[in-house]
């Protein structure tokens, strides 16, 4: 593996970042809700309810492939920064490519790195001998593209199914409202761990967001 792919694979988030990813599962689950809301408790038949769920799989699907696409669009363009910002430290002076390689650095890094350390950086990519002439995608960005729409779209389900096996719609929309929300829960815990702010805080935090969204929902005549 040469320097360049050794860095671009350190600044390159995994499929897996807890923020992407809880914030997709949860933006999947905001829109699966919003379309369980316009279930009315008292007049919903079999019908309503499955046009309902059509409609709301089908939304998570679209924007599912939103996100995957997006995802890429991403991926190739920080690639492409990468490669705009090797080649203009290898042009530069060694003064004007040492700034020019810390300013890119996260701010916390910067500061806990000497100038050696950043001209020993600098030095690492002057010899590289293998930079491409653009960015490219590759089988794994669209195997974590097809990931990112996978967690959109199954983000629906756990509010969609209770429709499927309980007849009573106001009992199913209770238990649909409150499966979204305990998933909520879930998701602001991994978060608050990753963070290191309070798993059980941003839990709960998360969960009441979600609250206000469905009461607003209620509100609008869900």
């Amino acid at each position: 593996m040469s320097e360049l792919q050794q860095i671009e694979q350190a600044v390159r988030e995994p499929l897996l970042h807890p923020v992407d990813r809880v914030s997709e599962m949860i933006f999947g689950l905001f829109m699966a809700l919003t379309f369980v809301g316009v279930v009315s408790m008292s007049t919903a038949d079999r019908e309503e309810i499955r046009t309902m769920l059509i409609a709301a799989l089908g939304c998570n699907l679209a924007w599912g492939l939103v996100d995957a696409f997006m995802y890429l669009v991403r991926t190739i363009a920080d690639r492409g920064r990468l490669l705009t910002l090797t080649r203009s430290i290898r042009e530069a002076d060694a003064e004007v490519g040492r700034r020019m390689l810390q300013d890119a650095l996260p701010p916390p890094v910067a500061k806990l790195m000497s100038t050696a350390e950043i001209e020993a950086m600098r030095g690492r990519l002057l010899a590289l001998a293998d930079v491409p002439a653009r960015p490219r995608l590759k089988r794994d960005d669209f195997l974590a593209a097809f990931g990112v729409f996978l967690i959109v779209v199954a983000s629906t389900f756990p509010v969609a199914l209770p429709f499927v096996f309980i007849k009573d719609a106001g009992t199913a929309l209770f238990v649909s409202r409150a499966i979204g929300l305990a998933m909520m829960f879930l998701g602001g815990l991994a978060l608050g761990r990753y963070a290191g702010y309070g798993s059980w805080k941003t839990g709960f935090m998360m969960a009441g967001l979600g609250t206000v969204v469905i009461v607003i929902v209620v509100a609008l005549g869900g």
